[in-house]
């Protein structure tokens, strides 16, 4: 990795610039919502998601989702693994590692293959934790896609 510095006023930002060739998977790349940003819409990566700001509407990521502790999502996620700092209000689907974090807040219900839970996090709704409803979960998901 190489390294490039801009001045804008008095300050000195560095950006890191990660040398590639064009055949790389874009698996590595992360997406960030920074803190003051509003989005209304459905998400859809390949890749990981950082939330700090607010998101209304649906995730659906084959990567690995963030949510800050300012971060706030109203709508389904579905991904492979998910940190909660922040609070959701709505389904989550995740086929590995759901972590809540101290400061997170759900409201909703989850499927998870495992589960990581900190004291002082809160949570309101149903939890399922076995591959049988995973695999349920994901098989009604494509057919209403299909549909």
């Amino acid at each position: 990795m190489s390294e490039r510095q801009f001045y804008l006023g008095k300050m000195i930002f560095k950006m890191a610039k990660q040398t590639s060739n064009n055949s790389e998977n874009f698996g590595q790349a992360i997406n960030i919502i920074c803190e003051g940003t509003l989005i209304k819409g459905d998400i859809s990566a390949g890749s990981d998601i950082r939330i700090d700001g607010e998101l209304v509407g649906n995730i659906q990521a084959s990567g690995r989702i963030v949510i800050g502790p300012k971060g706030k999502v109203e709508g389904e996620i579905n991904c492979n693994n998910i940190e909660v700092s922040g609070c959701i209000r709505g389904k989550i689907v995740v086929s590995e590692l759901l972590t809540l974090k101290a400061t997170a807040c759900i409201v909703g219900d989850i499927v998870a293959g495992k589960l990581s839970v900190e004291p002082g996090s809160t949570f309101t709704g149903t939890c399922s934790m076995d591959d049988t409803n995973l695999k349920n979960e994901k098989s009604t998901q494509k057919e209403q896609k299909e549909v």
